[in-house]
């Protein structure tokens, strides 16, 4: 399949890695496939790309990478959704945010977009009674000396 993505150009996607949402993703409900898709200049982010509209992707990232401590709770019919046989088949990302000021970068951490990557089933998740909110700051948590080194960050900010 051919995707004339409007950030990433046209791509070629095999069929099996299309990513069909179960429940969609906030304010996109008429939008249920898509794609991930790695660009080397935007590591560790990726892209969220729908097939449906070449004009929406959305920056992930797999929340670990920078909340290491960061845990959701999915309950068995959210699960069932996605029909996981296997918890190691589960993936987890969150929606970046990349404002004019790169330094506010933020990801929604209360909204994860889980997939099942054995059959790519996917959804997105609203947490309730979470301690996470929308907007986490990227930023906040690296070292002080992270912040002052130059990073790859405003190199997003062009997106």
């Amino acid at each position: 399949m051919i995707v004339n993505s409007l950030r990433l150009g046209q791509l070629e996607i095999p069929d099996e890695k299309v990513v069909r949402t179960v429940k969609p993703i906030l304010g996109f409900e008429h939008l249920t496939r898509y794609c991930l898709v790695d660009v080397e200049e935007t590591k560790p982010f990726l892209w969220f790309q729908s097939v449906d509209d070449p004009a929406v992707a959305f920056l992930v990232i797999n929340p670990r990478v920078f909340f290491p401590r960061y845990r959701i709770e999915v309950n068995s019919n959210e699960i069932a959704e996605l029909e996981v046989d296997r918890v190691e088949s589960v993936e987890t990302y969150v929606i970046v945010t990349v404002p004019e000021d790169p330094s506010e970068i933020s990801a929604n951490l209360q909204g994860p977009v889980i997939i099942n990557t054995e059959n790519n089933r996917a959804k997105q998740l609203i947490l309730v009674n979470s301690e996470y909110c929308i907007a986490h700051r990227i930023l906040d948590t690296l070292p002080k000396q992270a912040k002052e080194a130059e990073t790859e960050i405003p190199e997003l900010a062009g997106v």
